[in-house]
Parts: C-alpha cells; structure tokens; sequence
C-alpha cells in the first residue's frame, strides 16, 4: 500500500528523508520586528540568531493552515500519517485535524491520521521514521496508528539550552529567573513530560556541566536502548551535538544515530547552542 508523512516543520527531516519521496514538510512561519521567516529551505539560521539576538521582541510562530494540510493530504496515497508538534505547545496537531476533517468531507473513504508527537523537532523526526518502518514492514494502517501511538508512548525528549532569551520573552521563564540563571551560568535541563508540556530535570552551573548531567539522565533511564535510534539536534553547534553523542555512545549501544542541525521552529526555541536528543 502507498503511504505518505506529513511532518509539520518542526521535525527536522534528514537529507535521507528528504530524497525518499514518502515524507512532505509543512512549514511554519516566524515573525519578528515585522519580518517574516518561513520554516523551509529558505530558512536563514544565522540571520534569523542575529535577529532574534538583537532585538528585545520575542519572535512569533504561525502554524500551517488547515487548507495546506487538507491538500497536502490528498495526494492519492492509500494511508496517509501527519506528525504535529506537542499540542500542548502549538496548533499546529489542531490545524492537521481541521484539515483532515475537510478532506474526509469530500473524502470520507480516505485513511489519514494525526499523531500529536508530544515532543518537538527530532523527536518528530522519530515518530516518522517509525510510521515508515511500520508501513515497510506491512501492517495494515490500524496496525500502523497502534503501534506509532505506543511508540509515542514511550517517547522522552531531554534537552539543554545555552540562551533563555526565547523562554523568557515569551514568558516561559520569569525575568528574574532567566536574570539569575545567567549571572551564575546555570543551565536547566529539561524533559518532555508525558503530556507534552516542558519540565525542569535537573540543572548545572555551565552547559557542559548540564550536558553531562543529560547524558547520565538518559544512560539510566532509558531501556533497551540497542534497539532504539538516537537522535540528536543542535542549534549551531555541531561540535558540542557530537560530545553529546560522543558520551552517550560510551554508555549505551543504539540500533542507529544522527545528528542534525535545527530547522527554522526548532531553531526559534532552542535559541543558539542548544542541544535537543531523543530516543
């Protein structure tokens, strides 16, 4: 059967991805200080870190409508998937549903299904990848949507910033707080929370420090880790993404490993020297 994966652009796509004809991004949209950043090739990393460096605005983000997903939907595939950011944390998984009602209004024989990742960036990436290695391995779609929801299930995304200017300015984290955190170099480490909300872990003062402490984090609570992949993303950093694998790898075996750069949403949140990993 022919299937195709909608991946809202938060989820990093690899080159791999890319090339393989059954994945489709959906971008979102930045504004700041009145200019407009599409979250697709076109995305300018270094000039949206300056941008958003410079000014005291926090940048906005716009999901994709529910008329690209309805017609990125119909595409005459048998099943068709989309992968949303955390619903907790964007509209995105609500404007995937719209669209997928408006299609099954002119379409209602047509199998598609909205998985809400609970997550963000690679951990999206994930999601897709194991809708493909269900829909390759033959399941049926009902098969597919069970198994990628207990996938989800077991799912946590860890991550360390080096710059809380984006959590405070969009008032995730209180001046005070974010103030104080920099004056002595603390940097939280934080976790997904089964919901799709966003928690404190733990914290260190100075970010290899942090990394460290979400490297054994991880090593000790993830199980079975040779048969996962692990996934890592870096906002301009690559370097620092590599020690970060570099550790776990010493600890743990995986199935299989990448490491990409974030895209434009992503890019938005983990703010420069951030690092996102998922397994």
């Amino acid at each position: 059967m022919s299937y195709i994966v909608v991946v809202d652009s938060c989820g990093e796509l690899t080159e791999e991805m890319k090339q393989d004809g059954h994945f489709i991004s959906a971008p979102l949209t930045m504004q700041l200080d009145g200019h407009e950043f599409v979250d697709d090739e076109t995305f300018d990393q270094a000039d949206f870190l300056k941008r958003a460096a410079d000014s005291p605005n926090c940048p906005k983000s716009a999901c994709p409508s529910p008329e690209f997903y309805k017609e990125a939907y119909d595409c005459g595939a048998d099943h068709v998937y989309a992968v949303t950011l955390s619903a907790e944390l964007s509209g995105s998984y609500n404007s995937a549903q719209l669209g997928r009602q408006l299609l099954l209004e002119e379409h209602p024989e047509k199998k598609i299904y909205v998985f809400n990742s609970r997550s963000a960036s690679i951990g999206e990436t994930l999601i897709a990848l194991k809708i493909q290695e269900c829909e390759e391995a033959g399941l049926s779609f009902e098969e597919v949507v069970e198994q990628v929801e207990a996938y989800i299930d077991g799912q946590v995304t860890w991550f360390v910033l080096e710059n809380l200017d984006t959590l405070r300015k969009n008032g995730r984290l209180s001046n005070l707080k974010a103030m104080v955190a920099s004056a002595l170099k603390i940097k939280p480490v934080m976790v997904s929370t089964p919901e799709g909300n966003i928690a404190q872990l733990d914290q260190a003062r100075g970010i290899n420090k942090a990394l460290m402490k979400m490297v054994n984090h991880i090593t000790q609570t993830v199980e079975h880790s040779e048969k996962k992949i692990l996934a890592i993303s870096h906002c301009n950093c690559r370097d620092r993404a590599l020690m970060v694998r570099d550790a776990l790898l010493e600890k743990m075996r995986v199935k299989d490993v990448f490491v990409v750069d974030t895209a434009g949403i992503s890019t938005m949140y983990a703010n420069d020297g951030g690092i996102i990993v998922v397994i």
